[in-house]
């Protein structure tokens, strides 16, 4: 019996004859558009179970970008309907966005007939009834709290970690990794102030939430900031907050981080890139415990515990004159050092390993193992970008693979420099790599102007001509 109700939508007239021929001999209702601009309205009517969706609607336009914003409506509007993508262009960074947004799989133009149709089938099954009430009762996402963007997005450990919402920490077997374990359970459930270093892609905020749940304020709130990227403008209202009708546009009273962590743990990445003037209103905060809101008079007592990290070399910064002294030794009270992920080297498949059935899972890959050959190039691979980089590099080849077992040749590893690990030279590019896209030839770019100016990033900005927020911008694009 047929099953399965499929919506198309693709703007080429040939495809949608052909696909008006093939998809009703194996499934149960089909209905194609010419255009998504009735989209919403036909998933309402129509109730599919999956829609196969181009990306590109208007001649010459091969970005993508349509299909990934009717991508996002329409998972926010009918989360229970799988979507998979149609595209011309086998991009692979195209792929893995439109995933991340929520599609269900992708097909490649011009398509294989029994691939088409086993990965819609498997879409259809993907997709539950929704309920009976309608577009209003599908508020929530299908996907376990597993698959929900922002789980299993650090270091997992066995069990229910994999299943919460946030990731705990995963120590690993090295001996700088038990030292810190030994560390963190004598200071967690103390108020001590800690200072965590390391470069980046490390997990600094994954082990300063391990912290806060060993902690005796787990109960209550942990607010993370990301301290270098406030611009100075804002610094005082975020951290501080406002009343109503201190600034333009300030329309109610805002708590700012402090406030909204007091009773639990506030976190501040990446410390060592707030300005000089800057640091001296947050020292006098720490000191006092007491914030006073902008256009306030009074100030308000905070409960805090305080947790900095940063990438930099905070020593070196304090004696030019970058960080201020007292309020390094006010943050400084214990020092936690996560080592880079090269010198864990036992840790790398283990990780590799957890990853895969956290994105297995979530994107419905039928992908259980990692090849011995694919396991030995990961385990001598640099990996100058740390566990995030490993992260990427099994989130990628999760997606892409088509077997049940990851071979060398679905991963792409290249030999970037970041977070003080040496600079790549001509020795170390592999003739058969893929070249650079000028996305990567950016991102490479940046990471090594980090490691040339020691993480500082109000000089890497500089050299770089663009502003710090540009800078911050695609830190954050290329989870720098």
């Amino acid at each position: 019996m047929k099953k399965g109700k499929i919506l198309v939508v693709d703007d080429n007239a040939n495809i949608r004859s052909a696909l008006e021929l093939l998809l009703p001999a194996y499934f149960a209702e089909v209905e194609l558009l010419p255009s998504p601009a009735g989209l919403l309205t036909a998933v309402q009517k129509f109730r599919p179970d999956a829609v196969l969706l181009d990306m590109n609607f208007h001649t010459d336009t091969n970005t993508g970008g349509e299909g990934l914003f009717w991508t996002g409506e329409l998972k926010k509007a009918y989360p229970h309907v799988q979507i998979v993508l149609f595209t011309a262009y086998a991009d692979i960074a195209l792929a893995v966005e439109g995933m991340k947004r929520g599609a269900f799989d992708f097909i490649v133009k011009p398509w294989e007939n029994d691939k088409l149709i086993q990965t819609l089938r498997d879409a259809c099954e993907a997709s539950p009834q929704p309920s009976p009430k309608g577009k209003g009762a599908a508020s929530g996402s299908n996907q376990s709290p597993l698959l929900q963007e922002g789980s299993g997005e650090a270091f997992l450990q066995e069990g229910q970690g994999e299943a919460s919402g946030e990731a705990p920490m995963f120590w690993g077997s090295s001996a700088a990794m038990a030292e810190i374990r030994r560390t963190v359970a004598k200071v967690a459930p103390t108020d001590a102030t800690i200072l965590i270093t390391g470069e980046n892609g490390t997990g600094k905020d994954v082990l300063a939430r391990e912290i806060h749940a060993q902690s005796l304020r787990s109960a209550g709130p942990m607010v993370s900031v990301d301290a270098g990227a406030i611009p100075e403008t804002l610094f005082e209202g975020e951290l501080f907050g406002h009343v109503k009708g201190a600034f333009t546009d300030a329309r109610n009273d805002h708590a700012g981080k402090f406030e909204q962590a007091s009773g639990g743990t506030l976190f501040l990445d990446e410390i060592a890139n707030i300005p000089l003037t800057l640091q001296a209103k947050l020292l006098r905060v720490l000191q006092s415990r007491m914030v006073t809101r902008v256009g306030a008079e009074a100030p308000v007592p905070v409960d805090i515990r305080l947790i900095c990290a940063t990438n930099g070399n905070i020593e070196q910064m304090v004696g030019e004159g970058r960080f201020r002294e007292d309020l390094y030794f006010r943050i400084n009270t214990v020092r936690l050092h996560l080592p880079p992920l090269r010198e864990r080297p036992d840790d790398i498949l283990p990780l590799a390993r957890r990853f895969l059935r956290v994105y297995a899972q979530r994107y419905h890959r039928a992908v259980t193992a990692i090849s011995d050959e694919a396991a030995t190039a990961l385990r001598h691979h640099p990996w100058n970008g740390n566990i995030r980089e490993l992260q990427n590099t099994i989130e990628k080849a999760v997606i892409l693979s088509e077997g049940s077992t990851l071979q060398v040749g679905d991963f792409r590893l290249q030999r970037l420099a970041c977070g003080g690990a040496r600079r790549p030279t001509t020795d170390d590019k592999d003739p058969t790599a893929d070249p650079l896209t000028i996305k990567e030839s950016e991102e490479q770019l940046i990471r090594d102007a980090i490691v040339r100016l020691n993480g500082n990033l109000s000089l890497v900005a500089r050299e770089l001509g663009i502003s710090r927020p540009t800078l911050y911008s695609k830190l954050k694009k290329y989870d720098i």
